[in-house]
């Protein structure tokens, strides 16, 4: 039995999970800037976060459901129903006389953006663990 601190906490796990994959996923776009034809890959994982944010606080306002007018038609699939981050390349840059097209200075600026989020994250579960063990340690006083 594991006690749960909030209803948010296995969120913010979760998006610390990702955003230090995807600070390993730009680390290796860095380490391959003079891979010839190598593209720098990223990962979006919002839609994910904000499904398992749905699912853990019961809400369901954001969605529309899918009249169904004939029960011959095949269900619409949940493509959101996992938490898991979606990979994609990341172009748009020029690419090189080698055919890579990682630009130093979008990666770096990524990371750092990575890194503040991550940061802010550390701090947010911080301060939820620091209202559970107040609640704890108040109500070992009053017993």
């Amino acid at each position: 039995m594991s006690i749960e601190i909030s209803r948010t906490h296995e969120l913010i796990k979760d998006a610390l999970d990702y955003r230090a994959a995807r600070q390993d996923m730009i680390a290796s776009n860095i380490a391959n800037a003079d891979t010839p034809f190598y593209r720098p890959r990223d990962m979006r994982f919002e839609d994910a976060l904000r499904a398992k944010k749905a699912d853990l606080l019961h809400d369901k306002s954001d969605q529309l459901p899918l009249a169904q007018t004939n029960g011959a038609h095949l269900p619409l699939l949940n493509e959101k129903s996992g938490t898991k981050p979606t990979l994609f390349f990341r172009d748009g840059h020029m690419a090189r006389n080698d055919g890579n097209s990682v630009d130093l200075d979008v990666e770096t600026t990524e990371m750092s953006k990575n890194s503040v989020m991550f940061n802010a994250l550390i701090q947010a579960n911080k301060k939820d663990s620091a209202i559970f063990n107040s609640v704890v340690d108040y109500s070992g006083k009053v017993s």
